[in-house]
């Protein structure tokens, strides 16, 4: 039976790109959200899966939707 898999670096490439696009280092964006730095870095690497609420904060710290950054992490499992 095929059990579908969230792809942690599709994850993570998606919410790099949105940062880049605003410009924000992720320095910044990781203390407006109230993340450490070092786990944003291993979020955007594909190390770790962001929980619900940690991609909450990222989004609003982005001032994006967060439903703008699943939208766009479907599009890439496609």
């Amino acid at each position: 039976m095929f059990v579908p898999m969230l792809d942690s670096r599709i994850v993570g490439e998606v919410i790099a790109d949105f940062r880049k696009k605003k410009g924000i280092s992720q320095e910044v964006l990781s203390g407006l959200a109230d993340i450490g730095r070092t786990h944003l870095s291993a979020i955007e690497r594909g190390e770790r899966k962001p929980t619900l609420e940690t991609l909450y904060r990222i989004s609003a710290a982005m001032d994006i939707k967060m439903s703008d950054i699943i939208i766009e992490i479907e599009k890439r499992l496609n």
